[in-house]
């Protein structure tokens, strides 16, 4: 089975990819900013301060990434509709029919003043208020991904809870994998130079992120549940279905990524203030978030694959 070819849409799959690791780490950064950059500015201004700059830098980059792959989407969106060539379908009335007579095109009308909200609020960043509304932009940004996909056309109440579910399960990868950035950024500033941030400063940074990630864990364990049954339905269908077994393979990605997380959480981050083992420890500490984003990014290539897929549901007689 070819499931990176996917019917030949590789390249589909590929910007869909870029775009969900684009999206999430916007809103990574942020609620990095909001959660971790921010109270240490009280504990620390001048680390504090280097945390909230860089993490702008990281939304910015990021938000263009973003942008471009969502409208390289948007213009393979209008070739698979229309059924034409690419040449003849980047024409103003194919364009137009599918921006404002589908539900894609709404969605990502929507998604679009989002982004410009979002960059408004990052070129205002020096204004309180900035912060939090260009968080909440960004929350939107990734949670309106789940109209684009099997959940924006589940019908009736179970739609909608496909829906909330699936915004759910987005947001919650996006604040646990996009955060993972900035953090192996703050710990590897941490290690060449001590004067970025301190030991401690690193240790409460990690111990904030991980309880950002317990909760992400959490969500995405429920929501996935939520998720799986709609679209699976059993576990025969998830064993002999394509989908299904892709699935299992991206469950497997988040099993290891889960395991790297505890080994962070039980193991090294108490030994960044411990006497004699702080460097070693913010090395590990380090090596293993970069393997956390590894996977991440992982399984947003799989999530790819898996939207252009028929659901394992439609597929297997149970």
């Amino acid at each position: 089975m070819d499931w990176f070819a996917a019917g030949g849409n590789g390249l589909l799959i590929a910007v869909r990819a870029i775009h969900f690791a684009a999206t999430a780490l916007v809103t990574g950064s942020l609620v990095f900013r909001m959660g971790v950059a921010k109270p240490a500015l009280r504990l620390d201004q001048a680390a504090g301060k280097g945390l909230w700059t860089q993490s702008l830098r990281i939304a910015w980059i990021a938000l263009a990434v973003a942008l471009v792959s969502g409208v390289i989407w948007l213009l393979l969106q209008a070739v698979s509709m229309s059924g034409l060539p690419f040449g003849e379908a980047m024409t103003s009335q194919v364009l137009s029919t599918v921006v404002n007579q589908t539900q894609f095109g709404l969605v990502t009308e929507i998604r679009s003043a989002l982004a410009i909200v979002l960059a408004a609020c990052l070129a205002c960043d020096r204004f309180p208020l900035a912060g939090w509304l260009a968080l909440a932009a960004g929350l939107g940004l990734t949670a309106a991904i789940a109209w684009t996909g099997h959940a924006g056309s589940t019908p009736g109440e179970l739609g909608d809870l496909h829906l909330a579910a699936d915004a759910l399960h987005l947001v919650a990868a996006a604040a646990w994998i996009g955060g993972l950035v900035p953090l192996v950024l703050l710990l590897a500033a941490v290690r060449r130079h001590h004067a970025v941030a301190s030991a401690s400063l690193a240790r409460d940074a990690a111990q904030r992120f991980s309880t950002l990630g317990i909760v992400s864990v959490a969500t995405l364990m429920a929501t996935g549940v939520v998720n799986s049954w709609i679209l699976v339905g059993s576990v025969h269908a998830l064993l002999v279905s394509e989908y299904g077994q892709l699935l299992t393979l991206k469950l497997v990605v988040f099993a290891a990524m889960l395991a790297f997380a505890a080994a962070n959480r039980v193991w090294l981050t108490p030994q960044l203030v411990s006497s004699g083992s702080e460097p070693e420890a913010l090395r590990q500490l380090t090596r293993n978030s970069v393997v956390e984003i590894a996977l991440g990014f992982a399984i947003f290539a799989i999530v790819g694959v898996l939207g252009t897929m028929h659901p394992a549901f439609h597929l297997v007689d149970r």
